[in-house]
């Protein structure tokens, strides 16, 4: 899915820093239950996909749209675990800043609620 957001310029690109423990909670999560990982996200409106490389949020009401993409990070160059991650931000939706909280907000209820299910290992929409 990558591949085809590079035919679809973004916005605006932004240098991010993303907050440690959100950035560590979604690494845990690839590495527990695998690669990539979907999530609708109803109350947000937002799909999305998150792999090793980048994490994308979809319209969940237009067919595959890119809204946001978090890209590029930087956690090899970290000397701890408490240090925040430097990445970029690709905006493709003029209201994406809107959707952002939100979406991340309901994500990471969601990975709450799947890492705390036992024998939970196998990636896919939740």
């Amino acid at each position: 899915m990558p591949d085809r957001l590079r035919d679809i310029p973004p916005l605006r690109t932004l240098p991010y820093t993303m907050e440690a423990a959100r950035y560590n909670h979604v690494k845990l999560a690839l590495i527990r239950l695998g690669s990539p990982l979907e999530f609708e996200l109803p109350d947000a409106g937002v799909d999305l996909v998150l792999d090793n490389h980048s994490w994308i949020g979809f319209s969940g009401w237009q067919e595959a749209f890119p809204l946001f993409e978090w890209t590029d990070f930087q956690a090899t160059h970290r000397d701890s675990l408490h240090q925040p991650i430097a990445c970029t931000l690709h905006i493709y939706h003029l209201h994406a800043g809107v959707l952002l909280r939100r979406a991340v907000e309901e994500m990471d209820a969601l990975l709450n609620e799947r890492l705390s299910k036992p024998g939970q290992a196998s990636p896919g929409k939740t």
